[in-house]
């Protein structure tokens, strides 16, 4: 294993970004996102690279998210144009994973949140393991479900994406697959020999006629069943509760359901960020109507404003920098959070929207 932090390389037609920062959880930081866009674009023009595939080393994590130190060390030494920077460029290269021109495999082999779930769950094939662990836990750190979660949470069955969005749920392979945000599952000690299998396959599978074709072939080959699903049983649960309009009504809804799980998730929604959970609640409901493209502007809106406010650094101070502490949250309660606030967060910047190459 090399010091880079992020590897490249080409075997057989596919190019593999690799992940290789695994005591920080292979944590996406600006220095990463700089160095795969580019190379990205070069083998998008380059006809002698078929695919793109993206791993993590080890099997603790893929990429459990953004660089939230750098972030929250910006935030409070007033350093806006780090700040503009990182999130303007992350939701570029995510943008850059869900219009790739050729197949894009990401293999989710750990832990995936936030920044991990942004440069994987955009791409042509989603490949989790026994180890994957998914979720998007913004809204516990006082920030919102981001990375494109405004376009591809609301496409989940039912009110799925709102449960995830809100509550940071982990969801494990057969979850992540009913929810539709994997494509396979394949167990970890075959991910080597899939990942060669994937680099032979326009050889191997020449009469299928395109590279796309071939790929779903062999990856449907390695597919293995993950087993039942938890949020398959429950989804008329969630879509009782978490089809509401709004946080209030879904927290009336889980009060008024006599399951254990229910309370379970009333306990955990009290915990997060009362603003964080009125602007998510919004954002969801919004991207259910937007293209990818009007999605990452909404982000990148709300990312300005967050860093910006009182939640997001105190919740990284909570939870990360000092970490076992209880954040305190400001509004307190959804009660006091001011709707005209809220609406703030989703108004035009005045330096203008995000652009895209």
């Amino acid at each position: 294993m090399s010091d880079a932090e992020v590897e490249f390389s080409v075997s057989n037609g596919v190019g593999r970004i690799h992940l290789n920062r695994p005591k920080a959880l292979n944590a996406l930081t600006l220095s990463k996102i700089r160095l795969i866009a580019p190379q990205l674009d070069a083998w998008a023009a380059d006809d002698a690279v078929h695919a793109v595939a993206i791993t993590g080393e080890g099997t603790k994590a893929f990429c459990a998210g953004g660089d939230i130190r750098a972030i929250h060390d910006a935030i409070r030494g007033g350093d806006s144009a780090f700040l503009a920077a990182f999130f303007a460029e992350e939701y570029r290269l995510n943008r850059r994973i869900k219009t790739y021109p050729k197949p894009y495999v990401a293999i989710m082999d750990g832990i995936t949140m936030g920044g991990g779930v942004g440069v994987s769950v955009h791409g042509t094939y989603r490949v989790a393991t026994e180890n994957t662990v998914f979720a998007m836990p913004e809204t516990g750190i006082g920030f919102f479900p981001d990375v494109g979660g405004t376009y591809f949470l609301p496409r989940c069955p039912g009110a799925l994406g709102t449960f995830l969005g809100l509550s940071g749920a982990r969801l494990n392979a057969a979850d992540a697959l009913y929810a539709g945000v994997v494509t396979h599952h394949v167990p970890s000690h075959a991910i080597p020999s899939l990942l060669q299998a994937l680099g032979e396959a326009e050889r191997d599978l020449s009469d299928v006629g395109d590279y796309h074709s071939a790929m779903t072939t062999v990856l449907d080959m390695y597919h293995e069943d993950p087993g039942h699903s938890a949020l398959e049983e429950r989804q008329e649960m969630i879509d009782r509760c978490f089809g509401q309009a709004s946080v209030e009504e879904i927290l009336d809804a889980l009060k008024d359901e006599d399951a254990v799980w229910a309370a379970e998730q009333y306990a955990v929604l009290a915990e997060k960020s009362p603003m964080a959970l009125k602007v998510a609640c919004r954002q969801l409901q919004v991207g259910r109507h937007v293209d990818f493209d009007r999605a990452m502007q909404i982000e990148y809106r709300l990312s300005q404003r967050f860093c910006q406010g009182h939640d997001f650094p105190e919740g990284i101070r909570a939870t990360i920098i000092e970490r076992g502490t209880t954040p305190e949250w400001s509004p307190a309660g959804l009660d006091t959070v001011d709707a005209a606030a809220v609406d703030g967060c989703f108004a035009p910047l005045p330096e203008g929207d995000l652009a895209f190459d």
